[in-house]
């Protein structure tokens, strides 16, 4: 049976944190940042949970994370 490949998308943009959890960056800290307020950008910063809905999905797309 050859090797599983991991999804090179996914592994940008997930990393397992210590006890098995995904982590993800949160969307809307691109552009327009002009009209979002000083608390709503320093939120955007912190590292946000894949979802229990995605969680499936996301670990079968790497393998070996």
């Amino acid at each position: 049976m050859p090797k599983l490949k991991t999804n090179r998308a996914a592994n940008k943009r997930f990393s397992m944190t210590g006890t098995g959890k995904l982590k993800r960056q949160k969307a809307g800290k691109q552009h327009i940042l002009t009209k979002k307020s000083a608390a709503t950008k320093r939120n955007l910063r912190k590292p946000g949970e894949v979802d229990s809905a995605n969680i499936k999905a996301a670990k079968k797309m790497l393998p070996y994370a």
